[in-house]
């Protein structure tokens, strides 16, 4: 697995607010509505239950004893259920996108946010990059529900930023294939263009995906990721139209780059 620690950001013009605008709210929400992930009221009132977005109407279940093995032997632990929705259920496309499942899974999205977002805002702009964001994020959500519609899946909750940061790196690699991305590589740490930092993290997605199309591995919705991905590739150019003279000097400067390292290799 490839991960992404800096890219360049010599050519960037602009300061990305709105970028550390939405990482500062994913954490708000986090540690003041979610309770640090304790309050599960809020939260399982607020993500995404595919059979409420296909059905429009609002769904609540019990809570559940379940039981699991440890080391030590047997334990219990109690799933939550689904929570009475305030808002129209349709909403939580939106709502779902700025919560997190743990400190790790906030942590992990947030990073990956901070090392691609700017340069996404940079490439759109501050306005079409929000929209970008919120759009394409929706639209992994639904390629969620679309997978996940039948079936005890269906009324499973699902949240998380990573749909629309995955459009994000969707949308990074499209309009910055040659940029370089200083990143992990089997421990060690090397600079690579951005089709290679964002294509073999994109190929854990399919191979993980493949396995349960239609369902969750482990709690992580690798469909979302896809969809989101496939999204941003598609959307990234027709959100940077009429900026496309800042774009070109961009690929142009990067693109020398990138034939430089290789001369010198």
């Amino acid at each position: 697995m490839v991960f992404p620690i800096h890219d360049d950001n010599s050519d960037r013009t602009i300061f990305p607010w709105l970028n550390i605008a939405f990482i500062a709210v994913n954490i708000a929400v986090f540690v003041l509505l979610q309770g640090m992930g304790q309050n599960n009221d809020f939260t399982f009132a607020y993500s995404v239950v595919p059979a409420e977005i296909v059905s429009g109407q609002d769904y609540q279940t019990d809570d559940e004893l379940i039981e699991f093995s440890t080391p030590q032997g047997r334990s219990q632990a109690v799933k939550p259920g689904l929570k009475p929705t305030p808002v129209p259920v349709y909403l939580t496309l939106i709502t779902a996108m700025f919560m997190h499942g743990s400190i790790a899974h906030l942590l992990g999205n947030m990073w990956f946010l901070w090392i691609f977002g700017d340069n996404l805002e940079n490439a759109m702009g501050r306005v079409r990059y929000f929209v970008f964001y919120l759009l394409t994020g929706i639209i992994a959500s639904l390629v969620h529900v679309a997978l996940n519609s039948q079936g005890a899946s269906s009324l499973t909750a699902s949240l998380g930023a990573s749909g629309a940061i995955s459009a994000v790196m969707g949308a990074y690699v499209l309009l910055h294939p040659n940029r370089r991305v200083t990143v992990i590589l089997l421990r060690i740490i090397t600079d690579v263009p951005a089709y290679v930092a964002v294509g073999v993290w994109f190929a854990f997605q399919l191979v993980s995906g493949l396995g349960i199309f239609g369902g969750r591995d482990g709690g992580v919705a690798y469909g979302a990721h896809i969809g989101g991905f496939i999204a941003g590739v598609i959307l990234a150019k027709p959100f940077v139209a009429g900026r496309s003279n800042s774009l070109d000097r961009s690929w142009q400067r990067s693109k020398r780059q990138s034939d430089s390292s290789d001369r010198i290799i």
